[in-house]
């Protein structure tokens, strides 16, 4: 038990605590040089995402001083110095507000104006999001109160990307697209509250010794203060972690339901849509040639449940205009090579299975029937007899090498197609 306590020791190669502080508060501020490194790291951040380019983010993230006042934030709250968490949350807001200023004047100036996968990553966050932010904070917070710094700090500053979602913030605005700017603000945010509270629980961890004055009463207050301050910070926090492992729980039930439901049954889905904050969630799905009817979409939403996706409603999308619009109107939004070329031959393909027989075991059957036949085809045509007045047959052309009794073989095909239009073309 010894042997691992000592394994796990952090104290171990421990840092002067009071050299520790002052690391963290140099760290924090941006003046000067700090605000110049700030800002280039941006513009490279920015040119990374608009070019779509993951090494030029990654290189942006390694310059990039932003880490420094959370930390220090995350310092202040776990020794209750009230003056540089007012420093830290001061110098995090001058920092947020610059990058955001720098990355849309960038996006503003920049000929380049299409949304790179890049930029998408950075919209809509995660579980895993909330993870890598908690334990490379961690991580951070280690490192820091170490008398050999080592390497860590570089790949946290990669693992908890706190420059890109910013940049994608700040492309948002100079698109004014506002979905943008919430989606990426709320991860940075994210990211910003857990590395904040992993470094607030290594702090108090390693018992730094909280910040005292001659006034008791006023330190008294103050503790309250900042404790009422964490607890402010870690409840959302956790519940919003929480409603992400949901979100997360629920995306995989979708996929197990429309694997087991649709993907394995073999057909094809050509739209899918996944609606998670409406009440009930939705799940909107297009097939290319599935028909489903009334009793089968309601046996469908029936089953939601064994798969764990309760207050939700499927729904099938069936109007081949209602169809060709929901999808291509969803493609916009996300930016795929798919075209309104690709999607017209998705519903001409589907047309022309209205009209065209590919059955193999229908012409070994005629075979075997009518030994007689040498060559057979299958089709259907619209007759029309006005322009608003048509209807559709059946057509058979055949090529034999002797006579057959065509009056037996249009019985059979009347009875195997269900139509009394069939039409027999002798070849």
């Amino acid at each position: 038990m010894n042997r691992l306590q000592t394994l796990l020791n952090l104290h171990t190669g421990e840092e002067d605590k009071s050299k520790v502080l002052a690391d963290v508060v140099k760290n924090i501020s941006f003046r000067g040089s700090n605000l110049w490194i700030l800002a280039c790291a941006i513009f490279i951040a920015s040119i990374g995402l608009n070019v779509n380019s993951t090494a030029v983010i990654i290189g942006a993230m390694l310059i990039s001083p932003l880490m420094g006042p959370i930390v220090g934030a995350g310092f202040a709250l776990a020794t209750y110095d009230f003056n540089l968490l007012k420093k830290s949350a001061k110098n995090l807001l001058i920092a947020t507000v610059v990058s955001l200023i720098v990355s849309s004047i960038y996006f503003y100036l920049s000929p380049f104006k299409e949304v790179q996968s890049e930029l998408l990553a950075r919209t809509s966050p995660t579980i895993y999001d909330v993870l890598i932010a908690f334990f490379g904070g961690i991580v951070g917070a280690i490192s820091i109160t170490r008398v050999d710094k080592g390497n860590p700090i570089p790949g946290v500053a990669i693992a908890t990307a706190l420059m890109p979602p910013l940049c994608t913030a700040g492309f948002g605005l100079a698109a004014l697209d506002f979905k943008f700017f919430i989606g990426a603000m709320y991860l940075y945010c994210i990211n910003c509250f857990f590395i904040g509270i992993a470094t607030f629980v290594i702090i108090k961890y390693l018992k730094f010794k909280p910040v005292v004055t001659e006034n008791k009463a006023f330190d008294k207050k103050l503790r309250y203060i900042i404790t009422v301050l964490v607890f402010l910070m870690v409840i959302p926090s956790f519940y919003l972690a929480y409603n992400l492992l949901n979100e997360k729980k629920f995306s995989q039930n979708v996929d197990n339901y429309i694997k087991t439901e649709f993907t394995d049954k073999g057909y094809t889905l050509i739209y899918q849509k996944i609606s998670y904050n409406a009440s009930p969630k939705t799940i909107d799905l297009a097939f290319l040639t599935k028909k489903f009817d009334s009793i089968e979409i309601d046996r469908l939403n029936k089953d939601l449940i064994i798969y764990g996706l309760n207050n939700t409603k499927v729904n099938i999308r069936q109007s081949t205009e209602d169809m060709k619009s929901e999808i291509l109107s969803e493609l916009s939004k996300q930016n795929t090579n798919l075209s309104e070329k690709d999607i017209q031959i998705n519903l001409l393909n589907t047309e022309l299975k209205q009209y065209k027989f590919d059955d193999p075991e229908l012409v070994k059957e005629v075979k075997v029937l009518f030994p007689e036949i040498a060559e057979i085809s299958f089709g259907k045509v619209n007759n029309y007899f006005s322009i608003d007045s048509t209807f559709q047959s059946t057509v058979v052309i055949y090529k034999v090498n002797k006579k057959i009794d065509t009056s037996k073989l249009m019985q059979w095909l009347q009875l195997k197609f269900s139509d009394n239009n069939v039409q027999l073309i002798a070849n």
